[in-house]
Formats: structure tokens, sequence, C-alpha cells
């Protein structure tokens, strides 16, 4: 779930979160509890989003998928079952 980066607040743990970035890619990193080691939100603060990964939500956030992102790397095993929009890699700015 992607929001702008002043949407994201953590309620409690902020104090605990790990960062790990790819030192090759571009934007790709991934943050955690530095705890348990679960995902949590990221900031990509240079684009203004706040990255929530789906697993991390207690409740139905009301949202559903607009679109499939790189499809091109996806399993081949995985077969995408809808008449949502694809895109070979990210999604089109």
């Amino acid at each position: 779930m992607l929001n702008r980066v002043a949407d994201l607040r953590f309620e409690r743990g902020a104090d605990r979160v790990g960062k790990f970035k790819v030192p090759d890619a571009k934007f790709f990193s991934q943050w955690f509890c530095a705890s348990c080691g679960a995902k949590v939100p990221r900031v990509d603060a240079g684009r203004d989003y706040a990255i929530t990964p789906m697993g991390v939500l207690d409740d139905d956030p009301r949202i559903r998928p607009r679109e499939h992102i790189f499809v091109d790397s996806k399993a081949p095993w995985f077969e995408i079952a809808d008449a949502l929009p694809q895109h070979p890699a990210g999604a089109p700015l």
C-alpha cells in the first residue's frame, strides 16, 4: 500500500526499526522490526512514498489491487487470473 510520507505514523516501536538497502539498488530497501524481524512500513523520502507491506495490516485497508507490476519477473508457475492491467516492469509514471 502506497501513501505519502506525511501519512505514515508509527504508534510505537519506531526506535526498533532496522533498515537494509541493497548497495547497488537505486530504490530498493527493506525496513523491519529489529526485535522480531517482521516487515514494517518503509519510507522513500526522495519520492515522497511510504510503502506499507499489506501483510502488516490488522484490518481490511478497503483498497484493492489496480494493476500488476513486474510481471516479466514473476514465477513461471504463477498465473494472473484477473483482467487487471499488466506491466512488464514498474508501473508507468
